[in-house]
Protein backbone atom coordinates (compact mmCIF):
# COMPACT_ATOMS: atom_id res chain seq x y z
CA UNK A 1 0.00 0.00 0.00
CA UNK A 2 1.11 3.57 -0.73
CA UNK A 3 2.77 5.05 2.40
CA UNK A 4 0.98 8.36 1.86
CA UNK A 5 -2.35 6.62 1.61
CA UNK A 6 -1.60 4.68 4.78
CA UNK A 7 -0.74 7.83 6.71
CA UNK A 8 -3.85 9.51 5.37
CA UNK A 9 -6.00 6.58 6.46
CA UNK A 10 -4.47 6.64 9.93
CA UNK A 11 -5.13 10.38 10.24
CA UNK A 12 -8.75 10.00 9.20
CA UNK A 13 -9.25 7.11 11.62
CA UNK A 14 -7.67 9.09 14.47
CA UNK A 15 -9.83 12.16 13.87
CA UNK A 16 -12.95 10.02 13.66
CA UNK A 17 -12.05 8.25 16.91
CA UNK A 18 -11.41 11.52 18.77
CA UNK A 19 -14.71 12.98 17.59
CA UNK A 20 -16.62 9.85 18.59
CA UNK A 21 -15.01 9.44 21.99
CA UNK A 22 -15.30 13.12 22.86
CA UNK A 23 -19.09 12.80 22.61
CA UNK A 24 -20.48 12.14 26.12
CA UNK A 25 -23.13 9.85 24.76
CA UNK A 26 -20.64 7.10 23.99
CA UNK A 27 -18.91 7.08 27.37
CA UNK A 28 -20.18 4.86 30.19
CA UNK A 29 -21.39 6.80 33.24
CA UNK A 30 -23.64 6.37 36.27
CA UNK A 31 -26.21 9.01 35.29
CA UNK A 32 -26.71 12.62 34.14
CA UNK A 33 -24.03 15.22 34.60
CA UNK A 34 -24.49 18.28 36.75
CA UNK A 35 -24.82 20.40 33.62
CA UNK A 36 -27.58 18.17 32.28
CA UNK A 37 -29.54 18.34 35.55
CA UNK A 38 -29.41 22.14 35.54
CA UNK A 39 -30.48 22.10 31.89
CA UNK A 40 -33.71 20.40 32.93
CA UNK A 41 -34.67 23.08 35.44
CA UNK A 42 -37.77 25.26 35.18
CA UNK A 43 -35.46 28.26 34.85
CA UNK A 44 -34.28 26.72 31.58
CA UNK A 45 -37.73 25.64 30.40
CA UNK A 46 -37.54 22.22 32.06
CA UNK A 47 -40.06 20.70 34.49
CA UNK A 48 -38.21 20.68 37.82
CA UNK A 49 -37.12 23.41 40.20
CA UNK A 50 -33.39 23.16 40.98
CA UNK A 51 -32.75 24.80 44.35
CA UNK A 52 -29.50 25.26 46.27
CA UNK A 53 -29.94 24.23 49.90
CA UNK A 54 -29.58 27.03 52.45
CA UNK A 55 -30.90 27.74 55.95
CA UNK A 56 -34.29 28.88 54.66
CA UNK A 57 -34.69 25.73 52.57
CA UNK A 58 -33.76 23.42 55.45
CA UNK A 59 -36.36 25.08 57.69
CA UNK A 60 -39.10 24.94 55.06
CA UNK A 61 -38.48 21.28 54.23
CA UNK A 62 -37.99 19.99 57.78
CA UNK A 63 -41.21 17.96 57.69
CA UNK A 64 -41.09 15.04 60.14
CA UNK A 65 -43.78 12.32 60.04
CA UNK A 66 -46.46 13.38 62.51
CA UNK A 67 -47.06 10.46 64.86
CA UNK A 68 -48.83 10.60 68.17
CA UNK A 69 -51.92 9.41 69.99
CA UNK A 70 -55.02 11.57 69.67
CA UNK A 71 -56.52 13.35 72.67
CA UNK A 72 -59.26 10.73 73.00
CA UNK A 73 -56.59 8.05 73.43
CA UNK A 74 -54.39 10.03 75.80
CA UNK A 75 -57.20 11.32 78.00
CA UNK A 76 -58.89 7.97 78.58
CA UNK A 77 -58.62 7.03 82.24
CA UNK A 78 -57.38 3.67 83.42
CA UNK A 79 -60.03 0.99 83.75
CA UNK A 80 -60.34 -0.49 87.22
CA UNK A 81 -58.63 -3.83 87.09
CA UNK A 82 -61.06 -5.52 89.48
CA UNK A 83 -64.32 -4.57 87.75
CA UNK A 84 -66.02 -7.73 86.51
CA UNK A 85 -67.25 -7.84 82.91
CA UNK A 86 -69.35 -10.29 80.87
CA UNK A 87 -67.14 -13.17 79.82
CA UNK A 88 -64.85 -12.96 82.85
CA UNK A 89 -64.21 -16.07 84.88
CA UNK A 90 -64.44 -16.20 88.68
CA UNK A 91 -63.33 -18.68 91.30
CA UNK A 92 -65.35 -18.90 94.51
CA UNK A 93 -64.46 -20.52 97.85
CA UNK A 94 -67.17 -20.70 100.52
CA UNK A 95 -66.49 -21.73 104.14
CA UNK A 96 -69.35 -22.78 106.42
CA UNK A 97 -69.20 -22.73 110.20
CA UNK A 98 -70.94 -26.11 110.58
CA UNK A 99 -69.95 -29.75 110.19
CA UNK A 100 -72.55 -30.45 107.54
CA UNK A 101 -73.08 -27.37 105.43
CA UNK A 102 -75.19 -26.52 102.44
CA UNK A 103 -72.40 -26.80 99.91
CA UNK A 104 -69.49 -28.55 101.59
CA UNK A 105 -68.94 -32.29 101.33
CA UNK A 106 -69.13 -34.52 104.39
CA UNK A 107 -66.20 -33.94 106.70
CA UNK A 108 -65.16 -30.73 104.90
CA UNK A 109 -66.29 -27.26 105.90
CA UNK A 110 -65.63 -25.49 102.59
CA UNK A 111 -66.39 -25.85 98.90
CA UNK A 112 -64.71 -24.44 95.80
CA UNK A 113 -66.53 -23.33 92.68
CA UNK A 114 -63.96 -22.97 89.91
CA UNK A 115 -64.33 -21.40 86.48
CA UNK A 116 -67.64 -19.71 87.10
CA UNK A 117 -68.12 -17.66 83.95
CA UNK A 118 -70.04 -14.40 83.88
CA UNK A 119 -72.71 -14.79 81.22
CA UNK A 120 -73.53 -12.32 78.46
CA UNK A 121 -76.08 -10.55 80.64
CA UNK A 122 -73.49 -10.13 83.41
CA UNK A 123 -74.79 -12.74 85.90
CA UNK A 124 -73.41 -15.82 87.66
CA UNK A 125 -75.27 -18.61 89.46
CA UNK A 126 -74.28 -19.72 92.97
CA UNK A 127 -76.14 -22.65 94.57
CA UNK A 128 -78.52 -21.52 97.35
CA UNK A 129 -77.64 -17.88 96.58
CA UNK A 130 -79.25 -17.87 93.17
CA UNK A 131 -78.59 -15.66 90.19
CA UNK A 132 -76.27 -12.81 91.15
CA UNK A 133 -75.33 -9.69 89.20
CA UNK A 134 -71.53 -9.81 88.71
CA UNK A 135 -70.77 -7.46 85.81
CA UNK A 136 -69.98 -3.94 86.99
CA UNK A 137 -69.12 -5.13 90.50
CA UNK A 138 -65.74 -5.76 92.06
CA UNK A 139 -64.85 -9.15 93.56
CA UNK A 140 -65.33 -7.58 97.01
CA UNK A 141 -68.85 -6.42 96.15
CA UNK A 142 -69.74 -9.87 94.82
CA UNK A 143 -68.36 -11.43 98.02
CA UNK A 144 -70.68 -9.28 100.13
CA UNK A 145 -73.71 -10.11 97.96
CA UNK A 146 -73.10 -13.87 98.19
CA UNK A 147 -72.50 -13.64 101.94
CA UNK A 148 -75.81 -11.83 102.45
CA UNK A 149 -77.63 -14.42 100.33
CA UNK A 150 -76.20 -17.39 102.26
CA UNK A 151 -76.18 -16.15 105.83
CA UNK A 152 -79.89 -16.85 106.30
CA UNK A 153 -79.28 -20.49 105.31
CA UNK A 154 -75.95 -21.30 106.96
CA UNK A 155 -74.39 -19.63 109.99
CA UNK A 156 -71.56 -17.16 109.48
CA UNK A 157 -70.53 -18.07 105.90
CA UNK A 158 -67.13 -16.87 104.73
CA UNK A 159 -66.77 -16.18 101.00
CA UNK A 160 -63.71 -15.55 98.84
CA UNK A 161 -64.07 -14.32 95.22
CA UNK A 162 -61.15 -14.23 92.80
CA UNK A 163 -61.21 -12.83 89.27
CA UNK A 164 -59.37 -14.92 86.70
CA UNK A 165 -58.34 -14.01 83.18
CA UNK A 166 -61.44 -14.21 81.06
CA UNK A 167 -62.78 -13.29 77.66
CA UNK A 168 -64.29 -10.00 78.70
CA UNK A 169 -61.49 -7.43 79.03
CA UNK A 170 -58.82 -8.35 76.49
CA UNK A 171 -56.64 -6.77 73.83
CA UNK A 172 -55.10 -8.32 70.72
CA UNK A 173 -51.39 -7.90 69.92
CA UNK A 174 -50.17 -8.64 66.39
CA UNK A 175 -47.24 -7.81 64.14
CA UNK A 176 -43.57 -7.53 65.06
CA UNK A 177 -43.92 -8.56 68.68
CA UNK A 178 -42.37 -11.48 70.54
CA UNK A 179 -45.69 -13.00 71.61
CA UNK A 180 -48.68 -12.29 69.40
CA UNK A 181 -52.06 -13.23 70.82
CA UNK A 182 -55.00 -12.16 72.94
CA UNK A 183 -54.11 -10.86 76.41
CA UNK A 184 -56.37 -10.03 79.37
CA UNK A 185 -56.35 -6.57 80.88
CA UNK A 186 -55.16 -7.14 84.43
CA UNK A 187 -53.65 -4.90 87.03
CA UNK A 188 -50.08 -5.11 85.58
CA UNK A 189 -51.35 -4.64 82.01
CA UNK A 190 -53.74 -1.72 82.43
CA UNK A 191 -51.49 0.47 80.28
CA UNK A 192 -49.74 0.04 76.94
CA UNK A 193 -46.19 -0.38 78.24
CA UNK A 194 -47.24 -3.11 80.67
CA UNK A 195 -49.14 -4.98 77.96
CA UNK A 196 -46.15 -4.87 75.58
CA UNK A 197 -43.90 -6.15 78.34
CA UNK A 198 -46.31 -9.00 79.09
CA UNK A 199 -46.18 -9.97 75.40
CA UNK A 200 -42.36 -10.12 75.41
CA UNK A 201 -41.61 -6.74 73.85
CA UNK A 202 -41.16 -5.68 70.24
CA UNK A 203 -39.30 -7.98 67.84
CA UNK A 204 -37.69 -5.25 65.70
CA UNK A 205 -35.14 -2.52 66.39
CA UNK A 206 -36.70 -0.06 68.88
CA UNK A 207 -35.47 2.89 66.79
CA UNK A 208 -37.65 1.85 63.84
CA UNK A 209 -40.65 0.34 65.63
CA UNK A 210 -44.08 1.93 65.37
CA UNK A 211 -47.10 1.14 67.57
CA UNK A 212 -50.63 1.50 66.24
CA UNK A 213 -53.61 1.19 68.58
CA UNK A 214 -56.96 0.52 66.89
CA UNK A 215 -59.99 1.26 69.05
CA UNK A 216 -63.31 0.84 67.28
CA UNK A 217 -63.11 2.99 64.15
CA UNK A 218 -60.26 5.10 65.52
CA UNK A 219 -56.56 4.44 65.16
CA UNK A 220 -53.43 6.29 66.29
CA UNK A 221 -49.74 5.56 65.81
CA UNK A 222 -46.63 6.49 67.79
CA UNK A 223 -42.94 5.66 67.68
CA UNK A 224 -41.98 2.98 70.18
CA UNK A 225 -39.32 5.24 71.69
CA UNK A 226 -41.91 7.97 72.29
CA UNK A 227 -43.76 5.60 74.59
CA UNK A 228 -40.94 5.96 77.10
CA UNK A 229 -39.92 9.53 76.28
CA UNK A 230 -43.41 10.93 76.90
CA UNK A 231 -45.52 9.43 79.73
CA UNK A 232 -48.71 10.72 78.06
CA UNK A 233 -48.31 8.07 75.38
CA UNK A 234 -48.49 5.22 77.91
CA UNK A 235 -52.25 5.16 77.42
CA UNK A 236 -54.84 3.18 79.33
CA UNK A 237 -56.15 0.21 77.39
CA UNK A 238 -59.75 -0.66 76.66
CA UNK A 239 -61.53 -3.93 76.06
CA UNK A 240 -61.24 -4.88 72.40
CA UNK A 241 -58.19 -2.73 71.62
CA UNK A 242 -56.00 -4.06 68.82
CA UNK A 243 -52.29 -3.25 69.02
CA UNK A 244 -50.22 -3.51 65.85
CA UNK A 245 -46.40 -3.40 65.98
CA UNK A 246 -44.70 -2.56 62.66
CA UNK A 247 -41.22 -1.72 61.46
CA UNK A 248 -40.72 1.65 59.78
CA UNK A 249 -41.19 1.14 56.03
CA UNK A 250 -39.67 4.43 54.86
CA UNK A 251 -36.74 4.27 52.43
CA UNK A 252 -34.73 6.35 49.99
CA UNK A 253 -32.85 5.51 46.79
CA UNK A 254 -29.16 6.18 46.18
CA UNK A 255 -27.59 6.41 42.72
CA UNK A 256 -24.44 7.83 41.20
CA UNK A 257 -20.91 8.07 42.51
CA UNK A 258 -21.50 6.62 45.97
CA UNK A 259 -20.35 3.51 47.76
CA UNK A 260 -23.70 1.76 47.24
CA UNK A 261 -26.44 2.17 44.67
CA UNK A 262 -29.61 0.73 46.12
CA UNK A 263 -32.79 1.34 48.10
CA UNK A 264 -31.88 2.01 51.75
CA UNK A 265 -34.23 1.82 54.73
CA UNK A 266 -34.42 4.54 57.34
CA UNK A 267 -32.64 3.60 60.54
CA UNK A 268 -34.06 6.37 62.75
CA UNK A 269 -37.03 8.72 63.00
CA UNK A 270 -35.15 11.48 61.19
CA UNK A 271 -32.40 11.18 58.60
CA UNK A 272 -30.19 14.04 57.44
CA UNK A 273 -28.49 14.39 54.10
CA UNK A 274 -25.06 13.71 55.59
CA UNK A 275 -26.38 10.59 57.36
CA UNK A 276 -27.94 9.36 54.11
CA UNK A 277 -24.60 9.76 52.33
CA UNK A 278 -22.90 7.85 55.14
CA UNK A 279 -25.49 5.02 54.95
CA UNK A 280 -24.78 4.81 51.22
CA UNK A 281 -21.09 4.21 51.88
CA UNK A 282 -19.97 7.81 51.36
CA UNK A 283 -18.81 9.50 48.16
CA UNK A 284 -16.48 7.62 45.84
CA UNK A 285 -13.15 9.37 46.38
CA UNK A 286 -11.95 8.76 42.83
CA UNK A 287 -15.21 9.60 41.04
CA UNK A 288 -17.68 11.77 42.98
CA UNK A 289 -18.21 15.50 42.53
CA UNK A 290 -18.81 16.95 46.03
CA UNK A 291 -20.39 20.02 44.45
CA UNK A 292 -23.02 17.87 42.75
CA UNK A 293 -25.02 16.09 45.47
CA UNK A 294 -28.69 16.21 44.41
CA UNK A 295 -31.90 15.19 46.18
CA UNK A 296 -34.87 14.59 43.86
CA UNK A 297 -38.31 14.86 45.45
CA UNK A 298 -41.98 15.47 44.68
CA UNK A 299 -42.66 18.29 47.13
CA UNK A 300 -46.10 19.10 48.52
CA UNK A 301 -47.61 22.32 47.23
CA UNK A 302 -47.47 24.18 50.55
CA UNK A 303 -43.84 23.25 51.18
CA UNK A 304 -42.79 24.09 47.61
CA UNK A 305 -44.49 27.47 47.94
CA UNK A 306 -42.44 28.24 51.05
CA UNK A 307 -39.20 27.12 49.42
CA UNK A 308 -39.78 29.11 46.23
CA UNK A 309 -41.54 32.07 47.82
CA UNK A 310 -44.45 31.76 45.40
CA UNK A 311 -48.23 31.54 45.71
CA UNK A 312 -49.13 30.49 42.18
CA UNK A 313 -48.22 26.79 42.43
CA UNK A 314 -50.83 24.10 41.86
CA UNK A 315 -50.29 20.60 43.23
CA UNK A 316 -47.07 18.80 44.09
CA UNK A 317 -43.91 20.11 42.43
CA UNK A 318 -40.80 18.36 41.17
CA UNK A 319 -37.90 19.70 43.22
CA UNK A 320 -34.18 19.04 42.92
CA UNK A 321 -32.21 20.18 45.98
CA UNK A 322 -28.48 20.80 45.53
CA UNK A 323 -25.92 20.21 48.27
CA UNK A 324 -22.44 21.63 47.70
CA UNK A 325 -20.18 19.96 50.24
CA UNK A 326 -17.20 22.12 49.25
CA UNK A 327 -18.75 25.33 50.59
CA UNK A 328 -17.64 26.53 54.05
CA UNK A 329 -21.08 25.65 55.46
CA UNK A 330 -21.78 22.82 53.03
CA UNK A 331 -21.43 20.08 55.60
CA UNK A 332 -23.72 21.95 58.00
CA UNK A 333 -26.35 22.33 55.27
CA UNK A 334 -26.16 18.60 54.54
CA UNK A 335 -26.45 17.88 58.26
CA UNK A 336 -29.53 20.10 58.66
CA UNK A 337 -31.32 19.04 55.46
CA UNK A 338 -33.75 16.18 56.16
CA UNK A 339 -34.21 13.24 53.81
CA UNK A 340 -37.79 12.02 53.42
CA UNK A 341 -39.50 8.82 52.39
CA UNK A 342 -39.16 8.17 48.65
CA UNK A 343 -36.30 10.64 48.06
CA UNK A 344 -33.67 9.97 45.40
CA UNK A 345 -30.13 10.88 46.43
CA UNK A 346 -27.89 11.23 43.38
CA UNK A 347 -24.20 12.15 43.29
CA UNK A 348 -22.73 13.26 39.97
CA UNK A 349 -19.32 12.26 38.72
CA UNK A 350 -16.49 14.78 38.78
CA UNK A 351 -15.51 16.30 35.41
CA UNK A 352 -12.10 14.68 35.78
CA UNK A 353 -13.78 11.28 35.84
CA UNK A 354 -15.38 11.89 32.47
CA UNK A 355 -12.07 13.21 31.10
CA UNK A 356 -10.28 10.16 32.44
CA UNK A 357 -12.85 7.92 30.74
CA UNK A 358 -12.35 9.85 27.50
CA UNK A 359 -8.59 9.40 27.62
CA UNK A 360 -8.96 5.72 28.47
CA UNK A 361 -11.43 5.17 25.66
CA UNK A 362 -9.31 7.23 23.26
CA UNK A 363 -6.15 5.30 24.12
CA UNK A 364 -7.87 2.00 23.63
CA UNK A 365 -9.51 3.15 20.39
CA UNK A 366 -6.27 4.47 18.93
CA UNK A 367 -4.57 1.19 19.79
CA UNK A 368 -7.28 -0.61 17.87
CA UNK A 369 -6.90 1.75 14.89
CA UNK A 370 -3.13 1.23 14.83
CA UNK A 371 -3.62 -2.53 14.96
CA UNK A 372 -6.07 -2.37 12.07
CA UNK A 373 -3.75 -0.11 10.11
CA UNK A 374 -0.87 -2.48 10.66
CA UNK A 375 -2.92 -5.39 9.44
CA UNK A 376 -4.08 -3.38 6.41
CA UNK A 377 -0.47 -2.53 5.50
CA UNK A 378 0.63 -6.15 5.55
Amino acid sequence: MNPKATRWAKSVAMVATILAVSSCDVLPRSGPTKREIYAGSVQREGDAFVIAVNDRVTRATAVIPALGFSDSFRNAGAVAADVIRPGDTLSLTIWENVDEGLLASEGVNFTSLDSVQVDGAGFIFVPYAGRIRAAGNSPEAIRRIITEKLQDQTPDPQVEVRREAGDGATVTLIGAIAGTGVYPIERPTLRLSGMLAAAGGVAVAPESAQITVIRGNQRSTIWFQDLFDDPRYDIALRNGDRILIEEDTRSFTVLGATGAQSVIDFESQTLSGIEAIAQAGGLQANAADPTGVFVFRNEAEEVAAQVLGRNDLIGAQRMVYVLDLTQPNGMFMARDFLIRDGDLLYVTEAPFTQWDKTIAALTGSLGSVNALSTLAGQ
